[in-house]
């Protein structure tokens, strides 16, 4: 390749290419041949911007934990914010999930939620949290969201069931509840039911320990 053709590609022109591959299809679509093909560029010139296939990994997955970045929730009390750092989470993992595997293959999971691991610590401290306790709060609320987020894809790849839930659920298998009965076998609201779980999660952690909350086997208190 000429070198005028060659300096026209720059790395960051790469990385996004094998981000939208990834993306788009998965790890194990991201190959030097069809990076090049996708580029409309020869393989020797992704090794010359970015190395072999381990490097372009390697900085790919860099550039996507640091492309997180600080997480600067809103809201007005720390039960708002928290709240707030739990939803953006959920958003990340939902709309990058390829990207996702990929820092978890790399061994960076712990680094990629280190910031809003950090946020939910200035909110467990602005609460009145410390030791064990705020430390509870913050892994609680990672797993409600890394859980939810593992419900909601299995949901949504499953094939039909059969039978489905409009067809298990009638008053009498509700317990005589008509009420209850309609509303399971409608389709499940995963936004709505994600806010009701997050908010009383954290607003339960957050709530002040009395006197009989404490545990023996919790040094911190």
């Amino acid at each position: 390749m000429a070198s005028g053709a060659r300096s026209a590609l720059t790395r960051e022109a790469v990385l996004d290419a094998a981000a939208g591959l990834v993306k788009r299809h998965g790890p194990d679509a991201l190959t030097m041949r069809g990076l090049a093909a996708e580029l409309g560029t020869a393989v020797t010139s992704i090794y010359w911007h970015v190395g072999g296939r381990e490097t372009l990994l390697d900085a790919l997955v860099e550039r996507t934990v640091a492309e997180l970045g600080e997480i600067r929730p809103a809201g007005r009390t720390p039960e708002q914010r928290a709240v707030a750092v739990a939803r953006d989470l959920r958003r990340q993992l939902r709309d990058q999930p390829h990207l996702v595997a990929l820092v978890h293959e790399r061994g960076l999971t712990e680094r990629r939620f280190l910031p809003a691991q950090r946020a939910l610590v200035r909110e467990a401290h602005a609460a009145g949290l410390r030791g064990t306790r705020a430390a509870e709060f913050v892994r609680a609320v990672q797993f409600q969201v890394v859980g939810h987020v593992l419900v909601e894809r299995n949901r949504e790849r499953a094939p039909a069931q059969h039978p489905g839930e409009q067809e298990l659920w009638s008053p009498e298998t509700a317990g005589d509840d008509p009420a209850l009965a309609r509303a399971l076998a409608r389709p499940v609201d995963a936004e709505r039911l994600f806010e009701t779980a997050v908010r009383a999660l954290v607003r339960a952690l957050l709530a002040p320990a009395g006197p009989s909350s404490a545990r023996p086997s919790d040094p911190a208190r």
